[in-house]
């Protein structure tokens, strides 16, 4: 059996393209039908887990999110073994109580992306394939990274609609009220297709939030690159801990398909 056979995959975000605590024991590229990944997977054990470990927008952080290869990404993933998924993602706080350094774990997606390679079944088809996207995150999984969190005593929610935009650019104000309108919590850039195309091959997963900032027009300033990485040096510290009290449980959800 492999050292990383069941491995838990983390994908990092802003302010996590490396994971303090990783015993690492290899590391390794590889090739997909849709290119390489953004990085070299690291593979080693968090809190005796078996994980692997992908800096979705490099490392160093160079890749903006509407160039990220996610179908690589999630690809290399799967085919490394990997069935459970967390996307560590930095967003910004649209919900009153979301504030800078707050986790959120949310349970729903409105994709407001465009032009972005969003699937897996396109090309030369046997036959078109829609999955059921209900619930975008595997509710097993939600439940216990905020347990995780509520155990690790960290400022967090456990709910949130998670608008996805195209970026690089932060939002207008006027798309944030928008947005609120819709029913989003808060704003990120990545969140999409990353989510649907794990979904797509049949594997669980999950989001973990940071939120970095106030929305647009949520706040009396406009948002700086100062603002953003304070609340990422508060609170990604409790994003670690939530990893790590989270791994044996996440580890156990092996009721899915072993790699062919």
């Amino acid at each position: 059996m492999s050292e990383t056979s069941g491995a838990v995959g983390i994908i990092g975000g802003t302010g996590l393209t490396t994971l303090s605590g990783l015993e690492i024991s290899g590391k390794r590229t590889l090739e997909t039908p849709w290119g390489a990944p953004s990085s070299e997977l690291t593979e080693g054990r968090l809190d005796g887990q078996p994980v692997i470990f992908l800096s979705r927008h490099g490392n160093p952080h160079r890749i903006p999110p509407h160039e990220v290869n996610y179908r690589a990404n999630i690809k290399a993933l799967y085919d490394a073994g990997v069935r459970t998924v967390i996307g560590v993602n930095a967003v910004g706080g649209i919900h009153p109580d979301m504030g800078p350094a707050c986790v959120v774990v949310p349970d729903q997606i409105i994709d407001y992306t465009w032009g972005r390679a969003a699937t897996f079944f396109e090309g030369e088809l046997e036959k078109v394939t829609h999955i059921d996207f209900t619930w975008p995150y595997d509710q097993e999984a939600r439940h216990i990274l905020v347990q995780a969190a509520a155990d690790q005593k960290v400022a967090f929610a456990g709910f949130g609609v998670y608008g996805a935009t195209q970026g690089p650019r932060l939002e207008t104000a006027a798309e944030i009220r928008r947005m609120e309108r819709d029913g989003c919590d808060l704003v990120g850039m990545t969140g999409m297709p990353e989510a649907a195309l794990a979904a797509e091959l049949g594997m669980r997963y999950v989001c973990l939030g940071l939120v970095v900032n106030r929305a647009a027009g949520k706040s009396d300033h406009i948002i700086t690159m100062e603002e953003i990485e304070l609340a990422i040096e508060q609170g990604m510290s409790g994003v670690r801990r939530i990893l790590e009290v989270s791994m044996a449980g996440l580890g156990a959800l092996t009721d899915l398909p072993q790699p062919s």
